[in-house]
C-alpha cells in the first residue's frame, strides 16, 4: 500500500495537502517502489500502475497535473494549462490536482486561508533563486497574512553541499541567507535550503511556514534522492480543494 504523508499545517478542512513516499508501489530497483515520474527511465508501465495506485489510494477527484519540471519560474493554472513545461500550478477551483515531482528538491505546497486557492511549485536552488515560489505566491493575489505555506522533504541541512557559486547568488540577492550556509572546506558549503526558503518568504511578508523538517538523502527508506542514488525515482507531493 503506497504511503501518504498528510501534511502537517493549519490549513482549511477543504484542502488536502501532502507528499507521497517510495514505500508501496511496483516499480523495481533503482526505482523501488512507488515511482511516480515518466522521465527517470523507469518502466513506464509500472509508473501508469503506480499513478492509478495514487488516484485510487488517495481517491483523487481527477489525474494530478503533471509539469514537466524544468527548473523555471513559470506558474500555470493547473484547469486550464495546455503547456505543462513549467515549475508550478495553481487551482482555484475545487477538484484540480496540483502536483510536482522531486527527490532531493524542495517541494512547496500553498493555500488561502479561505481554502480557495492553492498551489504547487517545485523549488530546486536555482528555481528558489529565480523566484519561483514568489511567483506561485503572487498568482493568487492574497496579502501575505493570508497565505499559509508547507515545505515538503527536501535534501537536508546536513547533506546538501554547493559551491561558492550558489552562496553568493543567494547572498548577493538577500544578504540574510548567509546564515543558511556553513564552511566545510574552501569553496564548499552545506547549505539549508528550508531556511533559504523560509527567509525569502519572510521577506515579502510570508511568515506562516510550516514543515522542513525532513531529509530525502538521510532517510532512504522513506525518500528517493537524486543526489545520493543518481538513477532513481520521484515523490509527487499533491495540493487541491474538495
Amino acid at each position: 500500500m503506497p504511503e501518504f504523508l498528510v501534511a502537517n499545517w493549519p490549513a482549511p478542512a477543504n484542502v488536502r495537502a501532502g507528499v507521497t513516499t517510495r514505500q508501496g508501489g511496483v516499480s523495481v530497483a533503482p526505482y523501488d517502489g512507488f515511482n511516480l515520474a515518466t522521465h527517470v527511465g523507469d518502466n513506464p508501465a509500472a509508473v501508469a500502475q503506480n499513478r492509478a495506485l495514487l488516484r485510487t489510494t488517495l481517491k483523487l477527484p481527477a489525474e494530478p497535473v503533471w509539469l514537466e519540471q524544468v527548473h523555471g519560474v513559470a506558474v500555470v493554472n493547473a484547469a486550464t494549462t495546455k503547456i505543462f513545461c513549467a515549475d508550478a500550478s495553481y487551482a482555484s477551483e475545487k477538484n484540480i490536482v496540483c502536483t510536482v515531482m522531486t527527490a532531493d528538491c524542495l517541494p512547496v505546497l500553498i493555500c488561502n486561508r479561505a481554502g480557495t486557492k492553492v498551489a504547487a511549485a517545485h523549488a530546486g536552488w536555482r528555481g528558489l533563486h529565480a523566484g519561483v515560489i514568489e511567483a506561485s505566491i503572487s498568482v493568487l493575489q492574497e496579502t501575505p497574512d493570508n497565505i499559509l505555506i508547507w515545505l515538503g522533504p527536501a535534501i537536508g541541512p546536513q547533506a546538501f553541499e554547493v559551491g561558492d557559486e550558489v552562496r553568493t547568488a543567494f547572498v548577493n540577492d538577500l544578504p540574510q541567507t548567509a546564515a543558511a550556509f556553513k564552511a566545510t572546506s574552501p569553496g564548499h558549503w552545506l547549505a539549508d535550503i528550508y531556511q533559504l526558503a523560509r527567509l525569502r518568504l519572510a521577506r515579502i511578508g510570508v511568515n506562516n511556514v510550516y514543515g522542513g523538517d525532513l531529509c530525502t538523502y538521510t532517510d532512504q527508506q522513506r525518500f528517493y534522492s537524486y543526489r545520493r542514488d543518481g538513477k532513481t525515482g520521484r515523490m509527487a507531493s499533491l495540493i487541491w480543494i474538495v
